[in-house]
């Protein structure tokens, strides 16, 4: 719209017509641009706000899959910590932790078991 509106104003500057009839023109580009300004501001805002409600949305499905995700990573480690705790039970081999710091020693102590049981 602005683009189009200095595209008229250069049109009438160069345009062969006498200084009245110029002058006019003037005046009525002159008295249109409050409208013009008014108008593209309401474009412009709905274009933000547009914007912002589809950050929005895909900000709160972004938020809704990551605690899926987290939510089937905990069942998992549960399922697994399970899994691991009554294996270990039947063959009474390795008291099973799901701490950082003691799965080395907990490798290791499988890796015995299995050395002796063989």
């Amino acid at each position: 719209m602005l683009g189009a509106a200095i595209g008229s104003l250069a049109g009438l500057l160069i345009a062969p017509r006498t200084g009245r009839e110029t002058r006019k023109l003037l005046q009525k580009s002159a008295n249109a641009i409050p409208e013009l300004a008014e108008d593209l501001s309401t474009s412009m805002q709905i274009q933000a706000d547009r914007l912002s409600h589809n950050a929005l949305k895909n900000w709160d499905e972004t938020l809704e899959r990551l605690k899926e995700a987290i939510a089937a990573g905990v069942d998992a480690t549960q399922r697994e910590s399970q899994t691991n705790s009554q294996t270990n039970s039947q063959t009474n081999t390795v008291d099973v932790t799901t701490t950082a710091e003691n799965s080395l020693p907990l490798i290791q102590n499988l890796e015995r078991s299995q050395i002796t049981s063989s």
